[in-house]
């Protein structure tokens, strides 16, 4: 058995190690909208480059989790803090894989330009980069309120997104040659979306750490 005094070190370890995995995250969604309004191919790639880190980041946490339930044999508050952590970084490998998907659309666009200035896209992604931010400091500050700020949140980019699927649709009618590339934006829109559903899911995983009961924020 570790002593608690180890086990708190861990504790902080696994802290640290979703801060720093949430910032890698927001960095990776910021660089790959960066990279779609400009359609910079090379910047998109280096998202792509970038993901293996933040995947080896989890593993990490997940073999620091396993091993502190492993040694110290944790209940109540201290189990859920570490099952927490563990959902959490699953949740933020995913807002990864999110964003590169959105570099991948950027290289799938490459030689291309534009066909109208993106504004509700980044309005998106600017919403949902906070929303990692704060949902990495509710789970640092055990702050609730901040927790459920998530799905009032979500629903300001729910409703962004299908007023993007609206605009795509249109212009799709009114123009076909704009198809593909429609439909490439309106796939970015549903990667941002997601993100933010995964954002919600840190929220939720905050409050069933601080009062022992998963709500649905994802509602």
């Amino acid at each position: 058995m570790v002593t608690r005094r180890e086990f708190d070190i861990g504790l902080e370890q696994l802290q640290n190690m979703l801060v720093e995995m949430g910032g890698r995250v927001e960095r990776a969604l910021a660089d790959s909208m960066s990279a779609l309004e400009k359609l910079d191919a090379e910047a998109a790639r280096a998202v792509v480059k970038e993901d293996p880190l933040i995947n080896q980041i989890e593993e990490k946490i997940s073999d620091l989790g396993a091993k502190l339930i492993a040694t110290q044999q944790p209940v109540a508050k201290d189990l859920r803090r570490i099952l927490v952590a563990l959902k959490i970084s699953s949740d933020l490998e995913r807002m990864g894989d999110l964003s590169v998907d959105i570099a991948k659309v950027v290289l799938r666009l490459e030689g291309q330009t534009l066909m109208k200035p993106l504004h509700d896209l980044p309005r998106m992604a600017l919403i949902v980069r906070s929303m990692i931010v704060e949902s990495i400091q509710s789970y640092i500050d055990e702050n609730v309120d901040l927790a459920y700020k998530m799905a009032k949140d979500d629903d300001q980019v729910d409703a962004l997104y299908s007023q993007i699927l609206r605009e795509m649709f249109s212009l799709m009618a009114e123009n076909p040659k704009t198809v593909t590339q429609a439909m490439y934006l309106s796939f970015v829109g549903r990667y941002i979306e997601r993100i933010a559903d995964h954002a919600t899911n840190i929220g939720e995983s905050v409050v069933f750490l601080v009062v022992g009961k998963r709500p649905d924020l994802n509602q």
